[in-house]
């Protein structure tokens, strides 16, 4: 089979196609906001977001709703819940995120248990890119195009607020306003991502990305740049594996973010371990060099002398 029929074939499919633009849509997002999730220690509400919002697909289903309107409901009362449990008790934040979306989480499942019909509830936990209708499609690129434009416009305040909230809101900022506004498009930006990888994986398309940027620049816009980047590329090479080795779609897409984040753990050119083994072994030499040089210097002075 030649290169082109590899490339090529896939692509003559309709369901194909939709899938391969709705992994690329709800990707570049979950990436972008992956940058100021890894940056600010979010990780943690990532996964809460990502699960808590099962059981308002659940409940959207059962009422005949679009599931996109259940989640986005259960992804802000999940965060609000976090937030009022955090305020009003001696609870921390990540207990806060342990009890809200194990609850939501296990109570979806429970809703799922007693649901006459399951498949496509199943999807939504598991995903199932490939079976995006032209309906779907165009829900998710919505998201996305909002999520995106929301994005470019507050990205500074973003940035600001992940570095110093307290230098945002000398400058007049709001870092709470700030920091829902981020929490709101993280649940959105979880809905989309729904229709490729479930709620199950979510939460590696929004972690994997920032953090392999993470480990290659420092520099925010950079990190903007490059997580998208490995997004798009793991789901190219996710979707086409997923074709022709028989797979998952969606978790074939989370394992090649997985194994990038690996190889630049690795071989990250400044951060990665191999190239700090190498640095340190560079300067382990050095020093016995330099010392190799001083004990010269000191044996030939005394030969002098004497």
């Amino acid at each position: 089979m030649s290169l082109y029929e590899l490339l090529i074939e896939p692509l003559s499919y309709a369901f194909m196609q939709r899938a391969l633009l709705t992994a690329l849509a709800a990707g570049i997002v979950c990436a972008l906001l992956s940058c100021w999730l890894v940056l600010i220690g979010w990780s943690l509400m990532g996964d809460a977001v990502s699960h808590a919002v099962l059981p308002g697909v659940v409940l959207a289903y059962l009422v005949g709703a679009p599931f996109a309107i259940g989640a986005a409901i259960a992804g802000f009362a999940a965060v609000g819940l976090i937030g009022a449990i955090h305020q009003t008790s001696r609870i921390k934040e990540d207990a806060a995120i342990g009890i809200v979306f194990t609850t939501l989480f296990a109570g979806g499942l429970v809703l799922i248990s007693v649901t006459p019909s399951q498949t496509d509830l199943q999807h939504i936990v598991f995903g199932n890119v490939l079976g995006v209708s032209a309906g779907d499609l165009i829900q998710v690129l919505a998201i996305s195009a909002v999520v995106a434009l929301v994005v470019w416009l507050k990205h500074r305040d973003f940035t600001l607020y992940a570095f110093d909230a307290n230098h945002a809101a000398a400058l007049g900022l709001r870092p709470r306003l700030i920091g829902a506004l981020l929490l709101g498009l993280l649940a959105v930006t979880a809905v989309a991502a729904l229709q490729v990888a479930g709620v199950v994986l979510v939460v590696a398309m929004l972690i994997i990305p920032g953090a392999t940027a993470r480990l290659l620049t420092m520099r925010m816009s950079r990190m903007l740049l490059i997580a998208p980047l490995v997004s798009i590329g793991a789901t190219l090479v996710g979707i086409y594996a997923s074709y022709w080795l028989d797979t998952a779609t969606g978790a074939s897409i989370v394992v090649v973010q997985g194994a990038c984040f690996l190889a630049v753990w690795l071989f990250a050119p400044r951060n990665g371990l191999v190239a700090g083994a190498l640095a340190r072994l560079r300067a382990a030499r050095g020093k016995a060099t330099s010392g190799s040089v001083q004990g010269d210097s000191i044996a030939a002075q005394e030969s002098a002398a004497s």
